[in-house]
């Protein structure tokens, strides 16, 4: 089936003698049919993303051992040190409630994992994982020694010259 643009069956209309009122009705509807659905596109699929926690040891004085944690933000002026608080405070709050007298949060992970943002909200933290992630250490330092690169070639310049 032909398209027509609308401003095209807006002129055949006017040239009709059409009453005025209905003609606008009639264009706001064909503008209104011609956009797209917000649905119709084709988007790829989101790529699944992974929180990790990377922290600074060049002195090695982190254990060896893997480390899990959490990711939260609090307000920016506020210490970090009244994070545990926050968490305690989000979880009293829940247990107050009728869900959390039925199941309680007893530890820090049940209250990351269990307890619904807007207690968190309230007591200003936000939780951004839910369930626990590695923690990684860094020594700080980039090695340069296995990394001989000169100014202006790429990475993958090496395969190149074959």
């Amino acid at each position: 089936m032909p398209k027509i643009d609308v401003n095209k069956v807006a002129e055949i209309l006017k040239k009709n003698q059409l009453d005025p009122a209905v003609l606008r009705r009639v264009i706001e509807e064909m503008n209104l049919a011609v956009q797209p659905d917000p649905g119709e596109e084709e988007k790829p699929p989101p790529v699944k993303k992974q929180f990790v926690i990377l922290v600074s040891d060049p002195n090695g004085v982190m254990p060896e051992d893997d480390l899990v944690g959490w990711v939260l933000q609090i307000p920016e002026n506020d210490s970090p040190v009244t994070t545990p608080e926050r968490i305690y405070r989000a979880a009293y709050e829940f247990n107050a409630t009728k869900k959390g007298r039925l199941l309680p949060a007893t530890t820090v992970g049940d209250a990351l994992e269990n307890v619904p943002a807007k207690h968190f909200k309230e007591a200003d933290a936000w939780v951004k994982t839910k369930t626990p992630v590695l923690v990684l250490k860094t020594n700080n330092q980039i090695p340069t020694d296995d990394l001989k690169i000169e100014k202006g070639q790429r990475l993958d310049d090496d395969e190149d010259d074959e």
